[in-house]
C-alpha cells in the first residue's frame, strides 16, 4: 500500500495513476487496509487527485474515496473534499461514470448528518439530476436526497431549493 501511494505521488502518467487508484480502491474493501491507507496519508494524496484534469483519474479517485469512506475516522478526513466532489458532480457530463462515482461518495458521506451542511449548495443540482438523469443517476441522487431528508435541519433547504 505504501508503494502504491508513493507511486501515485511520483507519476504524472494517467494510466499508471488509474491502475494505482483501482488497486487502492480494491484494497480499501478490507477494513484493516482503510486504517493503513489513512495512516500513510493516502486520503489526502487520493483526494488531491480530484483536481486532476483527466476524468478517468478523478473517477478512480472518487471510487477509492468511496470505499475508504466506510470508516468514521476516514470520513473525518474525506469531508474536506465534499464541496469539491459536489462541484465535480455538477460539472461532469450527465449520467457519466464520473458523476455516478461522485454521487456514490456523497451517499456514503451523507449517511450521518455530520456533513450535510457541506452539500446545501448542491441541492438544486441534485433535483436537476433527478429530473434529467437516467435511472442509474436518479437512484444515486435519491439515495443522497433521502439521507439529507432524514435530517430536520435540512428540511428548509430541501423545500426552498430552486428546481
Amino acid at each position: 500500500l505504501q508503494k502504491l501511494i508513493h507511486l501515485l505521488q511520483a507519476t504524472d502518467d494517467p494510466l499508471i495513476q488509474e491502475q494505482a487508484l483501482i488497486t487502492l480502491s480494491n484494497s480499501a474493501a478490507f477494513s484493516v487496509n482503510q486504517d493503513i491507507i489513512r495512516n500513510l496519508d493516502g486520503l489526502s494524496i487520493i483526494g488531491g487527485m480530484l483536481s486532476d484534469c483527466v476524468p478517468k483519474v478523478k473517477e478512480k479517485a472518487l471510487n477509492a474515496l468511496n470505499n475508504l469512506s466506510m470508516n468514521i475516522k476516514n470520513q473525518e478526513e474525506i469531508q474536506v473534499y465534499i464541496t469539491q466532489v459536489c462541484r465535480n458532480v455538477e460539472s461532469a457530463p450527465l449520467n457519466s461514470d464520473l458523476q455516478l462515482a461522485g454521487l456514490r461518495l456523497l451517499t456514503n458521506m451523507s449517511v450521518t448528518s455530520d456533513y450535510h451542511h457541506k452539500m446545501i449548495n448542491s441541492i438544486p443540482c441534485f433535483f436537476r439530476l433527478l429530473s434529467e438523469g437516467t435511472a442509474r443517476t436518479q437512484i444515486q441522487v435519491l439515495k443522497v436526497l433521502v439521507n439529507l431528508s432524514a435530517n430536520p435541519a435540512m428540511t428548509r433547504h430541501l423545500l426552498r431549493a430552486q428546481v
